[in-house]
């Protein structure tokens, strides 16, 4: 983890939330932008305003939130997130597991 500083930096944070639907669940990740003086104050505004999207939504924040701290200011083509995973599975089955399940909405939906 990289060393904290007062300053403000940037963050974003990656939400978890799920929801029982006709036949099994719906699940959403979000991420949303902060900027803030360390990786605890960016999950804490993160979950405030999960909250907030969870019951306007009518959906259950699952008390998900991954940071990840942004190298500079946000601009086009920045790297917003990231997530490293080890496994043992081959390129195809990885993104077929996780990815690219066929029960995905790809779009702006939210909710």
């Amino acid at each position: 983890m990289p060393t904290e500083s007062t300053a403000p930096q940037w963050y974003t944070v990656r939400c978890l939330f799920g929801s029982a639907a006709d036949q099994g669940f719906v699940y959403e990740e979000r991420m949303t932008l902060w900027c803030t003086d360390s990786f605890d104050h960016a999950i804490e505004l993160a979950e405030t305003e999960a909250a907030t999207y969870a019951a306007t939504t009518k959906t259950d924040y699952l008390d998900l939130a991954q940071v990840c701290l942004l190298p500079g200011h946000p601009t086009s083509g920045a790297e917003v997130f990231s997530l490293v995973r080890d496994s043992d599975m081959a390129a195809d089955e990885y993104l077929d597991s996780f990815f690219d399940t066929g029960t995905e909405r790809q779009s702006s939906w939210t909710g």
